[in-house]
Parts: structure tokens; sequence; C-alpha cells
């Protein structure tokens, strides 16, 4: 019996014929697992390129609001210009639903002569995320009211409005949603901005013109 079960045990240890199979069985999983996730954090760093691309086109659009004016008369920033450049940018984010999970600021950085304080003289916002700008608003914290702002941009070196210009400053926000779900622990909140001197004269005493704006910070 003895001689039998080692028998059995020398012939069970010198089978190879499926050891692939196991070890691939075994590894399958993790292998999986390791390409999702490198499939999730490849997307994730698309996307976020892509929100950072989208902050650069509106800002820079911002800038040029009625750069194609022929008019001798500086021209006005209209309520239309900017829902027509925020609509653009919605555009550019719709595979991913910039508008339900993301958030466009808009804000007009300038100059006050009275006080030589920088102001955010108007500020327009798009999309369904809940988020304010990081500089203030236009009403109560605009920086003649509320906190002072001291310029704008993330370095040391500070972004400010000259005599009779505009600074245009976007800001994005994007609540990332997963690939794949429920993947990654977290799911980070994307926040990118980008910031243009306005390319060309433009009337900035009475701010925005026109009515029916859809664009308006709620």
């Amino acid at each position: 019996m003895c001689r039998r079960f080692s028998s059995l045990k020398r012939r069970f240890l010198a089978e190879t014929a499926a050891v692939a199979a196991v070890e691939f069985a075994i590894m399958f999983p993790v292998f999986i697992t390791l390409g999702l996730v490198g499939t999730e954090i490849a997307y994730m760093s698309t996307v976020n390129m892509r929100v950072s691309q989208i902050a650069l086109s509106l800002a820079d659009n911002a800038s040029r609001i009625g750069q194609t004016d022929n008019s001798s008369v500086s021209p006005n920033v209209k309520e239309s210009d900017i829902d027509s450049i925020m609509a653009g940018a919605l555009k550019q984010g719709e595979s991913f639903d910039l508008k339900h999970n993301g958030r466009l600021i808009l804000s007009s950085l300038e100059l006050d002569s009275a006080t030589g304080k920088q102001y955010i003289r108007w500020q327009r916002c798009s999309g369904d995320l809940a988020r304010t700008s990081t500089y203030g608003n236009d009403t109560d914290n605009n920086g003649l009211t509320g906190s002072p702002i001291d310029g704008v941009g993330q370095s040391s070196d500070k972004i400010r409005a000259s005599t009779d210009s505009a600074v245009m400053i976007a800001e994005v926000y994007y609540d990332y949603k997963g690939l794949f779900g429920n993947l990654l622990p977290t799911k980070p909140t994307f926040r990118q901005e980008a910031i243009f001197t306005v390319r060309d004269d433009r009337n900035l005493t009475p701010g925005v013109t026109g009515t029916g704006g859809q664009s308006l910070c709620k």
C-alpha cells in the first residue's frame, strides 16, 4: 500500500503537462488588473491634458473677442460673444461630458484707475459642476471688495492687468469619471487655468453689453 502511494506520489510530482495552464490561471487576473489600471491612468492623463487645452482655447478666444470688428470704435464684449466661446469650449469637452461634470469660469481682470487695485470687472460661467473661481467673483469679492487681488497665475511671478487693458482668466474644473467605473480608489477633480491679455483695443468701461446671456455665474 505504501509502495503504491509512493509510486502515485512520484508520478503526480513528475507530471508537468498542465503546469503552464495552472500558472496562467493564477496570473491571468493579475495581468488583467494591471492592464485595466494602466489603461485607466493613461485615459485620465489624456483627459487632464484635454482640460488644459480647453482652458487655453477659452482664454485665447476670450482675448480675441471683437478682433474681426472693422469699426473704428473699440468693440465691447457682448453676452452673445461669451455664450459663443463657452459653447465652443463645452463642445471640445463633449466626449467626456464636460457640461455635466465640469465648470468653466471666465473672468476679466482689470486695473481700477481710481484706486490702482486689480479687480474682476465681470465673470461668466458654464457647466453644471459647483465650483467657484480661485480669484474671487464680480460682486462681493472682486478685488475692490473682499480680498485684494495681487495678481493671477500659479507662479510667484503674478500677472496683472495694465491701464486700459484686461487679462482674460479661464479656469476649467472637471470631476473625473473613471473609464472603468470605480477601478481607482479615488477620482480626482482636475483644475486647469490659462491667462491671456486682450489682443486688440477693447472698450472696457461698460463691462459686458447685451441681454439674454446664458453664462451668468449662478
